[in-house]
């Protein structure tokens, strides 16, 4: 399989998993806290990367670790609890769809402040895209009159975290495989995760005889390890042989899934949620066509 074929295929497996965790997020939160769902979320997925992928940190050199740290700050840590927040007062679908707001943050970022360039097709397809996620976010103000719609900031500042780790892993860390840089993401953020969920109250009201918390504990374990470490390691490999604009374009395709989970739970679908959804498939084939 060549690099053209690996790149649709891991957008697309992306798109699909990531698209599926805010519903994981939501019922996860019907038994932790915003706070101690990002938390557990780093905690969950440090202890399965360590396990699994500890002889990766071999090949991180010290150079390195100055663009891991800001990789898991920026592209893990504060987005992880940002979108916690965010997604107690508004729908996962519209956190979704509000995420969308990534590639064209990773383009204006990556040309204003890592020296990228692009072309203008790209900013094309970026800004149809833009279009598309409108209309569903319309759909959603529509069928959803009544949510907290100042939470989209949380979703903006996640989303322009999420645009500086694609550029920073893109031209830092381009000589380093993706599974060596999600595992070391993780062995510099277990630690302050400890932390922040040691200054809630999970340790003192946890119980095995919760029904409600064990299973957000198991809606988080899936989330951790698919929707965060191995996610992250193949949007890690997606960067280093497309880019970081084609890489954050799968944050239009997520939408998709996102929505797809919601007619399967009751939500209704509209024309408008269909028209939009096109839009930004074609949106998503101008940021990757070749003329």
């Amino acid at each position: 399989m060549n690099n053209q074929q690996k790149k649709w295929l891991y957008l697309l497996l992306l798109s699909l998993v990531w698209g599926s965790s805010f519903i994981l997020m939501k019922k996860a939160l019907l038994g932790v806290t915003p706070i101690q769902l990002g938390a557990l979320r780093m905690i969950f997925t440090a202890v399965f990367l360590l396990t699994v992928a500890f002889p990766s940190l071999k090949k991180i050199k010290k150079k390195h670790y100055k663009y891991i740290f800001y990789t898991a700050l920026l592209g893990t840590f504060i987005p992880g609890f940002l979108f916690a927040f965010a997604i107690t007062r508004i729908d996962s679908a519209v956190v979704a769809i509000l995420n969308s707001l990534t590639p064209f943050n990773t383009l204006v970022f990556g040309a204003l402040v890592f020296g990228f360039s692009f072309k203008k097709r790209q900013l094309y397809g970026i800004l149809i895209g833009l279009v598309g996620t409108l209309l569903l976010i319309l759909n959603g103000v529509v069928f959803s009159p009544n949510q907290n719609y100042w939470f989209v900031f949380l979703i903006i500042f996640g989303s322009v975290g999420y645009a500086f780790n694609a550029n920073i892993v893109k031209k830092y860390l381009n000589d380093l495989n993706a599974l060596s840089i999600v595992t070391g993401n993780f062995l510099l953020l277990i630690i302050p995760a400890i932390v922040v969920l040691c200054f809630t109250d999970f340790f003192k009201t946890f119980s095995l005889k919760n029904e409600v918390v064990l299973h957000s504990l198991g809606y988080l374990a899936i989330l951790s390890i698919i929707g965060t470490a191995v996610a992250k390691t193949i949007y890690n490999k997606l960067v280093h042989i497309s880019g970081p604009v084609f890489s954050s374009s799968v944050t239009y395709l997520i939408p998709l899934v996102a929505v797809f989970w919601g007619v399967l739970d009751g939500e209704k679908f509209s024309l408008l949620q269909f028209f939009g959804g096109v839009i930004i498939l074609v949106g998503v084939y101008l940021v990757n066509k070749k003329k």
